[in-house]
């Protein structure tokens, strides 16, 4: 196997470089986030404006009439509303893994999937059989034992660590 050794200089060049990745994907998911708060706002009025004009129906109807309309107005809106919110909530978090998984992406290099080979080894001991993935991580396995160390999985273990946090981005 021949190993690639990086340039002197280039593993310090990475951090800016990941820095860069993840404000742009920050950004992007505020820029997401900040549509979808739009639409769901406009959708808010729009169902609030028709729910008074189904008010007005249901009292030219009858007082009892018009509190069952009412009552099931208002949980229909509620839980299109939440729904949309929802979808809205889940596009952001993929859009944000995605660009996350991109960013981790580009950092993989023979430097890197080394280290990553040698925590496997510290966590499953020597004897563990290390596997390459596709995106310049590794896969650990000892009898028992799997540990997923593919760059993928690590950006999706760290979004969804920080799952509170970066939902803060589009929470309401």
């Amino acid at each position: 196997m021949t190993r690639t050794t990086l340039p002197e200089g280039a593993a310090a060049t990475v951090e800016p470089v990941r820095e860069r990745l993840l404000a742009a994907a920050r950004a992007e998911a505020r820029a997401l986030l900040a549509d979808a708060e739009r639409d769901a706002a406009a959708t808010l009025r729009d169902a609030e404006g028709r729910a008074g004009e189904i008010l007005a129906e249901a009292r030219a109807r009858g007082e009892a009439d018009a509190a069952a309309v009412l009552a099931a107005g208002r949980v229909r809106r509620r839980r299109a509303a939440r729904a949309r919110e929802l979808r809205a909530r889940r596009a952001c978090w993929e859009e944000l893994c995605r660009q996350v998984e991109h960013g981790v992406g580009q950092l993989a290099c023979a430097e890197l999937r080394e280290r990553l080979a040698e925590r496997a080894r510290r966590v499953l001991g020597p004897d563990a059989r290390i596997e390459r993935t596709a995106d310049g991580g590794v896969v650990g396995e000892a009898p028992g034992r799997r540990l997923d160390l593919s760059l993928t999985a690590i950006a999706r273990r760290s979004a969804a660590l920080n799952g509170v946090e970066v939902e803060e981005l589009w929470a309401p």
